[in-house]
């Protein structure tokens, strides 16, 4: 049953990060908006979902126009060609298969340990301890994935002289290995695991509830709708917990530090204090239309392909 879980969460996870990536994509350019280190202010063309509302680029103040996520995916087509769209897409199946793999599995494992063996029912509680779990685990082994992910997706918004030029995820392993050392494959990575965590605990713990409480109210039978409507319950809750720690991961990560200079932030906390005391506690929700419009999709092809996995493999 162990091994069973792991795999049926893998095809899973593959299937729903492969169909929803261009949305991921979209996502990334998004929350990369607004960033100063850019060296031709013309680049910045979408709003900066995670940043202030306007960009100082040098010493000229450049007003951002409010576009959203479909304006910005027709630009990329016009600009970078339909095939943009599914730009590290090779890092996303694997972030999938070393990321989503382990925290299904793992998820699996530790509820079917934890049910009531009389009364087959796992608290509340227990199905998110699980997931945070799950997700720490999971997001710790899919870190260099993630990282080579997001370098591949931006990549095209840079100069062209200014591109890596990634390969394949292969490739972008290795050369980020040869030339900034094995521990920029781990770059960022406590935010990653602090937002896996919560990511894994509100996703899982949320289907399993909603699903459950379908069934037991007779609402609906174990059939697509309820898989659907449990997946959209699901995914928006995924979206609210994790947005603000999103927020300040990106915020870290996009952080430019001068050489003598003192950082931004100083952390996490740090960057979230400094930015709720700038900009309102509200500011930690900003591109969240961006972050729902991906995790939605994702989560319902999650969990709805999820599902008729486990009806192929009922009898293995």
């Amino acid at each position: 049953m162990g091994l069973k879980g792991f795999v049926e969460g893998g095809i899973a996870s593959i299937v729903a990060g492969a169909s929803t990536h261009p949305l991921d994509l979209i996502k990334v350019r998004m929350q990369l908006q607004g960033e100063s280190h850019l060296p031709n202010p013309s680049l910045q063309l979408y709003r900066p979902a995670l940043a202030v509302n306007s960009a100082a680029v040098g010493n000229v103040s450049i007003s951002q126009p409010r576009v959203g996520p479909i304006s910005i995916g027709v630009r990329i087509i016009q600009s970078e060609g339909v095939a943009a769209l599914f730009s590290g897409v090779s890092a996303t199946m694997l972030r999938q298969t070393l990321y989503s793999t382990t925290r299904m599995g793992l998820y699996e494992i530790i509820k079917n340990k934890w049910t009531d063996k009389e009364t087959g029912n796992l608290p509340l509680t227990s199905k998110i301890l699980a997931g945070l779990i799950a997700g720490g685990v999971g997001a710790a082994f899919g870190n260099p994935a993630d990282v080579a992910m997001v370098r591949m997706q931006a990549d095209g918004r840079l100069p062209i002289d200014q591109r890596r030029n990634y390969k394949s995820v292969i490739d972008a392993l290795s050369q980020m290995t040869k030339q900034e050392g094995v521990g920029s494959l781990w770059r960022g990575s406590a935010l990653t695991v602090n937002r896996a965590m919560i990511v894994t605990a509100s996703q899982l713990a949320t289907y399993d509830q909603v699903k459950e409480t379908i069934l037991e109210k007779g609402v609906m039978g174990d059939g697509i709708g309820t898989h659907v409507t449990a997946s959209f319950a699901a995914g928006f809750v995924a979206a609210v917990a994790s947005n603000p720690i999103d927020v300040i991961k990106t915020r870290v990560m996009n952080m430019k530090v001068a050489p003598g200079a003192e950082p931004t932030y100083s952390g996490a906390l740090d960057c979230a204090l400094k930015t709720v005391r700038a900009e309102g506690p509200m500011a930690l929700y900003k591109g969240f239309i961006p972050t729902i419009s991906r995790q939605g999709p994702f989560t319902v092809v999650l969990f709805v392909t999820l599902e008729q996995v486990r009806k192929l493999f009922k009898d293995f």
